[in-house]
């Protein structure tokens, strides 16, 4: 390194010496619009409950004005996006309530489209784990290779749910089920029945992790026989991920999704850079969010600066948006100015 009078001429430290200047300089900036928050509706609830696995969450009746008051607190902080998922009052093999008009979700969206108009940007994911009895993403069916689910007639079920909860007011249809084809058939029945401005965001990468527990439990969508291996993503591939991506822009994907996020940074950086031409979010999901929390509690480390720099680390990697169950937290720190670096 060259030197001059003996010391240094290149000192990185210069602009790591104040905070304003380390401000200025950062290559990695969170704001709070790029937060996605999970909500859950309940159809079993009649007032806001906490959930029993994913500590500082909560169910909320479908119209309830708990769940405005919840919203309009979350934008004031500058998320404006949500991801609802829902709880119906019953289930059955084919997770009729999932499509059905006075369906879970489809009752929320009305009502809060009524109450909140287009202020926020609402997502709703579309699956079948937690409305049918088996638990599964799709319909199980019997074949010479045992008990499997059938990808072709479970896509026929996911158009009707696309166009159910685009009717009750859905933005963005989010399909997370891991059927081949999904969003071709979801995108052609949305625009068949005139959603066309109704986007859609692809769980493209969803991988079988072992991080999705607490929300199982949030969900009771646990599979009562078997896993999900046959159509999640086997957490040894990485390039699968970003066929898988291509596949999904190809059949009309808005956004796609790398899931879960902390585990999976390097798939992030793999697709952002490989196809940067389409918005990439990130899932940091519940057993990524409950083990900082547990470790917080327990004192192991600083839960606000871990949560911080979790997020910094999924951004830095390329996702343009992060699904996470720590948006509030993380908002308000931010709006606070009490970020830590």
């Amino acid at each position: 390194m060259a030197k001059i009078g003996g010391f240094p001429r290149f000192r990185p430290r210069r602009l790591r010496l104040l905070k304003a200047v380390r401000d200025l300089v950062a290559e990695t900036r969170l704001d709070p619009s790029n937060f996605i928050l999970p909500i859950f509706v309940n159809d079993n609830v009649d007032r806001p409950v906490e959930t029993k696995t994913l500590e500082g969450h909560y169910y909320y009746p479908p119209q309830s004005p708990e769940l405005v008051n919840f919203m309009l607190k979350t934008m004031d902080l500058g998320i404006r996006a949500f991801l609802i998922f829902g709880i119906p009052s019953s289930k059955d093999y084919h997770g009729g309530q999932a499509w059905s008009r006075d369906g879970v979700v489809q009752k929320a969206l009305r009502f809060l489209r009524k109450e909140l108009g287009g202020r926020p940007v609402i997502f709703t994911d579309l699956c079948l784990c937690g409305y049918t009895d088996h638990g599964h993403c799709g319909l199980p069916v019997n074949s010479r290779r045992g008990t499997i689910i059938d990808n072709d007639s479970t896509l026929e079920i996911y158009a009707k749910i696309a166009v159910s909860q685009a009717e009750a007011g859905a933005d963005f249809i989010a399909p997370s089920g891991m059927m081949d084809g999904q969003v071709k058939v979801i995108r052609e029945a949305l625009d068949n029945s005139g959603f066309t401005d109704v986007g859609i965001m692809s769980y493209s990468a969803k991988y079988a992790s072992a991080f999705y527990g607490p929300f199982r439990g949030v969900m009771d969508s646990t599979p009562r026989f078997s896993d999900r291996r046959s159509y999640q993503m086997d957490p040894r591939n990485a390039w699968e991920a970003l066929k898988e991506i291509l596949a999904d822009v190809e059949e009309g994907a808005d956004i796609v999704m790398v899931k879960p996020a902390l585990a999976y940074l390097d798939i992030i950086r793999l697709v952002k850079e490989h196809v940067p031409y389409v918005p990439l979010v990130a899932y940091n999901v519940s057993g990524e969010y409950m083990l900082l929390r547990k470790a917080a509690e327990l004192g192991i480390i600083d839960g606000e600066t871990a949560v911080l720099e979790v997020l910094t680390a999924i951004a830095r990697a390329g996702a343009d948006m992060i699904i996470t169950y720590h948006a509030l937290e993380a908002a308000e720190l931010i709006r606070s100015g009490r970020v830590p670096f």
